[in-house]
């Protein structure tokens, strides 16, 4: 399972603490924690093509 640390407290905990402490770091996310920022087919605004 991917860890997103969403604090400093979890980045400082990540960084130090005993591999017991921070497994628990390993867990889902609120519902509303992630947002979708794009949607659909990426597209090359500046132009270019390969």
């Amino acid at each position: 399972m991917p860890v997103i640390l969403t604090t400093q407290e979890e980045i400082d905990l990540w960084m130090t603490a005993p591999t017991p402490d921070v497994l628990k770091l390993q867990r889902p996310l609120q519902d509303d924690a992630l947002v979708i920022v794009a949607r659909g087919e990426k597209k090359d605004e500046g132009g270019l093509t390969l």
